[in-house]
């Protein structure tokens, strides 16, 4: 971090970061005065919050060979299930950006997790197909405002020099989230049943609601802060508020890079997580108990991928690095960590496969990190929010149709072998058009 302000001076007029004169922030660098971290308890607001949200939309997925066994349930049919979410949080995102953006982070985010932790709480009245499909309708709604509404908040909260790591960091909660879920679900789940997991989980969203409602207020407005760490966060060059409609949106190819890099890559992850639990299951062998150290291993790789994606970004860009080399070092990085997967559906060891699963979860969540920070790099604070959800919209448009086709797959071949495949080379694809469509990651002019 002390290291800003050679950074700027290497960088020179090339460097997109923008940052201001030397003079103007030496004083808030200097080892000797420390600026506070106030903005790293943010972050830790936003990392209770995704992995919170993870939690509730993972319960699903580990029950999935429970509840397939007790209702009857086809491939195609819990396709469905998950179409439902899906649907819902692409069609979420067409208005959830905005209306985070006109509420605030503050009330809109609130607002959000109210809605998904009802939806979570209400699985445990579903007995069908339908009723399950309607229950996740609802949770996706709600979790629809989770990443714009964190990505907002680090885009007030910190400066662009820490926001891929910041990202990163909040980013790893869906990790934990899906860590903490396969050791939590199977106690409740043999102890009080599976209606209780859902209800049990989907409670933690009140708690966190009371906390956010208690700490969270932009930093101009907050009263704990020091004038150090407000200068800090406010030492890149000052932004003119503005908002974004979608047809703008659409018409700055800065956003369908950020789209894009999401269409390829965000429908493997709903695979790790919907559709995880099952392949420990079919290809394995496993039951409920015997799947969480699996899953442990493999979410515990996409924590550290996340933390490391977004670290190596910013890492690079203290060490004089220019921020789309940065940040298109970390992507290319992470798409190529993601291709051995290819092999684990058809290796006959079987922590082989678990260990190839757990660096390509890790590989996604650092490239994950590092795309949602292309939307801070290229657009003002203010329209952050509204891109994160068109971007992700399009990356849901993408799942839907992705989840449909691995019920397919699955339900006539009954292997992963193409699901793997189409997962290893779909983030170099993704690359070749973030390359193509944000070569120097230009600011968009809204």
């Amino acid at each position: 971090m002390w290291g800003c302000a050679s950074l700027a001076q290497r960088a020179g007029a090339e460097n997109p970061v923008n940052l201001p004169p030397v003079t103007a922030i030496s004083e808030v660098l200097q080892p000797s005065s420390p600026i506070g971290r106030r903005r790293w308890l943010i972050c830790g607001l936003l990392f209770f919050a995704t992995t919170v949200n993870y939690m509730d939309r993972q319960v699903i997925g580990l029950l999935k060979p429970t509840l397939q066994l007790q209702f009857g349930w086809t491939e195609i049919g819990y396709s469905n299930i998950v179409l439902a979410f899906q649907f819902a949080y692409g069609a979420g995102l067409l208005f959830i950006g905005k209306l985070i953006d006109k509420l605030g982070t503050r009330k809109g985010f609130s607002l959000a997790v109210f809605v998904w932790s009802v939806a979570a709480m209400a699985h445990a009245a579903a007995g069908s197909v339908f009723q399950f499909a309607v229950a996740r309708f609802c949770l996706g709604i709600g979790e629809a405002g989770s990443f714009p509404a964190c990505v907002k908040a680090v885009a007030e909260w910190f400066p662009k020099r820490e926001r891929a790591l910041a990202t990163g960091l909040f980013n790893c909660g869906s990790n934990i989230g899906a860590i903490v879920t396969p050791l939590a679900v199977p106690l409740i789940t043999y102890r009080f049943g599976w209606r209780m997991a859902f209800i049990a989980t989907g409670a933690l969203g009140f708690l966190w609601i009371v906390c956010w409602l208690a700490i969270y207020h932009r930093p101009e407005e907050d009263k704990v802060i020091s004038s150090a760490e407000l200068a800090y966060i406010q030492s890149d060059v000052q932004e003119q508020t503005t908002t974004i409609s979608l047809r703008s949106m659409i018409t700055h190819r800065q956003a369908w890079a950020v789209a894009l890099g999401k269409f390829f890559t965000d429908p493997i992850w709903f695979v790790y997580l919907f559709w995880m639990p099952d392949f420990l299951s079919r290809n394995l062998g496993l039951d409920l108990r015997g799947m969480a150290l699996p899953l442990f291993v493999i979410y515990s790789g996409a924590s550290i991928g996340s933390v490391a994606g977004g670290w190596l970004s910013s890492a690079l860009l203290k060490r004089g690095w220019t921020l789309n080399a940065s940040r298109k070092t970390a992507l290319l990085v992470c798409a190529l960590a993601v291709t051995p997967i290819m092999i684990a559906a058809v290796t006959r060891n079987a922590w082989l496969s678990v260990f190839l699963i757990a660096l390509a979860a890790g590989a996604h969540q650092g490239w994950s990190a590092n795309i949602y920070t292309l939307a801070s790099d290229m657009f003002p604070r203010s329209a952050v929010a509204a891109v994160v959800g068109f971007a992700t919209m399009i990356g849901m448009i993408s799942g839907m149709f992705v989840s449909k086709a691995v019920g397919y797959i699955l339900q006539r071949t009954g292997s992963y072998v193409p699901v793997f495949i189409m997962a290893g080379l779909s983030y170099l694809v993704a690359f070749c058009f973030v390359q193509l469509l944000a070569p120097r990651l230009e600011p968009a002019r809204v």
